[in-house]
């Protein structure tokens, strides 16, 4: 099956003084994990935890230190830059800020033809017709193409971001927090529109959110990442229904309930989120995490599965079995 395959892949940025390197900041500290053609995979995580550098490390918007990103078959890793600028036609993105990611100078004319002018996708002479195209396709009117910016609400701006990552004819788009910047009524318009638009492009999303309320909806799989590893990966009826990892339900726990008169037992996590410059040894949230105890401070736990879990539901914990069968009880 087509799509896209990451294996170990590290980002490290270098902290310096004075010219010399005195740290490095482990961003994405090697996450390997599957994009499908046609699917949506969501990455979700508290703020910190790499799942935007995850997705600006595929892209190449940030260079990975070290790992593989096959696209169809192709390492993206290997391109040079001219090589990678042509490969940017089938690899697209949204960004979160609608007010900072389009040029405020240029009108959406301008905007959307200069990605046709760099990748070539269709004649000079038909890219009039085809701009206008495209804002009906993402809910705009054509008359509108020779506005600025300032001249459209929030979600029409977001809508602008859209068509652009659409004008090119992509086949992966990552979605980074493409909704988080807007209102909730204006969210539900965008997901509705990225989800239709999937379905007549028959696009690949990687879908960064912290929403989890939003990931339910939108996606096929979903990643729960902390500090720069993945704790966590399986399909969203898995996931939603028989989480495994104390970071996911506490992360679950935390999603509102719409009935005033229902109660829910939230899970409240103790401390803050350590410095990816220095991560605690062995599994990253034992530091935080009810279960844990002095294995868990020494040894990295890996992704497996156990008997009770579905196919490809995948968890990094020491003591799944025994939290499960209740054999295990918070320490706190």
């Amino acid at each position: 099956m087509k799509g896209s395959q990451i294996e170990t892949l590290f980002l490290h940025f270098k902290g310096s003084l004075l010219g010399r390197t005195v740290n490095h900041v482990k961003a994405v500290d090697g996450v390997s994990f599957t994009i499908y053609e046609g699917e949506t995979v969501s990455i979700v995580g508290e703020s910190g935890c790499g799942k935007s550098t995850t997705g600006r490390a595929i892209l190449r918007l940030d260079e990975p230190t070290s790992g593989e990103v096959e696209f169809n078959g192709e390492d993206l890793l290997a391109l040079n830059k001219s090589q990678m600028r042509k490969k940017r036609k089938d690899l697209q993105i949204i960004f979160q800020d609608p007010y900072a990611s389009i040029n405020p100078r240029q009108t959406v004319r301008q905007i959307l033809d200069e990605a046709l002018e760099i990748q070539n996708v269709v004649p000079r002479e038909e890219r009039d017709a085809y701009i206008r195209e495209l804002m009906q396709r993402v809910g705009l009117g054509a008359h509108q193409i020779d506005r600025f910016p300032h001249e459209f609400s929030g979600g029409q701006r977001q809508r602008i971001g859209i068509a652009r990552a659409l004008s090119v004819n992509p086949k992966l788009i990552i979605c980074d927090e493409a909704v988080s910047a807007l209102d909730v009524s204006i969210q539900a318009q965008v997901i509705n529109l990225l989800k239709q638009l999937q379905k007549d492009f028959k696009l690949t999303y990687l879908f960064i959110s912290h929403d989890l309320g939003v990931v339910r909806h939108i996606s096929d799989r979903v990643i729960v990442m902390y500090l720069g590893r993945i704790v966590e990966i399986a399909d969203k009826k898995s996931l939603f229904e028989n989480t495994q990892h104390p970071y996911t339900k506490a992360l679950l726990s935390a999603i509102p309930v719409p009935d005033p008169k229902r109660k829910k037992d939230r899970i409240i996590l103790k401390g803050d989120v350590p410095s990816p410059i220095d991560p605690p040894t062995g599994c990253r949230i034992h530091t935080r995490c009810p279960f844990a105890t002095d294995k868990c401070k020494e040894e990295v736990p890996e992704l497996r599965a156990t008997e009770f879990m579905n196919e490809g539901h995948l968890a990094a914990c020491h003591y799944m079995e025994e939290i499960k069968a209740g054999q295990r009880t918070p320490n706190y």
